[in-house]
């Protein structure tokens, strides 16, 4: 249970890291680019990011599968608030860029929140889903910056932002849980669809 914890909390930090440098970088496209090493570094380091796995759950939803999944997303969220305290303290202008970002968060409704993390959930889904099975980074590349541009929602790196800008709420938390489902529909569509195909060709 530890080590899962633990592989969570390494790829929250690697966020917090993404995150950092795209609050920190002026040109929007330039920051969307950087914040892709977090993706990068936790496929290859194979740490456990809740939206990386979430996607895989209609291939593999056993006990184990459930178990890696939640405690994953435990330790995202105490390495995404963490770091993001820890970013406000040391580097309180990333801090104050956060907040404005949140409250920008916070000015959208249900439906576009669910919307906008549904949307990031499939391509977060494409990132990992490409590096697995075709051993190439081209998805990551690609997907994360156009997830970011787009102005699609990411669960664990709203957290970050919302611990960075020191916005606590009751609003602020019913975000979050709201992207997080979007994450995890969007995340399930394309390989829910694929499913019917798989079972009528053995060979697929």
């Amino acid at each position: 249970m530890l080590k899962k914890i633990c592989s969570g909390v390494c790829a929250g930090v690697l966020i917090t890291i993404g995150g950092a440098v795209f609050l920190a970088c002026e040109n929007r496209v330039i920051g969307a680019v950087l914040f892709s090493v977090a993706l990068l570094c936790i496929c290859l380091k194979s740490y456990s990011l809740y939206t990386g796995k979430i996607g895989f759950i209609p291939e593999k939803h056993d006990k184990e599968a459930f178990s890696v999944l939640l405690l994953g997303l435990f330790g995202n969220a105490i390495g995404t608030v963490a770091g993001g305290y820890v970013i406000r303290f040391a580097l309180p202008a990333l801090g104050e860029t956060a907040r404005t970002i949140c409250q920008g968060k916070l000015e959208q409704s249900f439906l576009q929140t669910l919307i906008r993390g549904f949307f990031c959930g499939i391509l977060m889904y494409l990132a990992v889903s490409i590096y697995r099975d075709k051993q190439k980074i081209v998805g990551i590349l690609f997907c994360i910056p156009v997830f970011i541009l787009s102005g699609f929602e990411h669960s664990i790196a709203d957290i970050f932002y919302f611990a960075a800008s020191g916005v606590v709420s009751l609003q602020a938390f019913g975000f979050i849980w709201t992207v997080i489902l979007g994450n995890t529909l969007g995340a399930m569509l394309l390989p829910l669809l694929q499913r019917p195909e798989k079972r009528a060709d053995p060979a697929a």
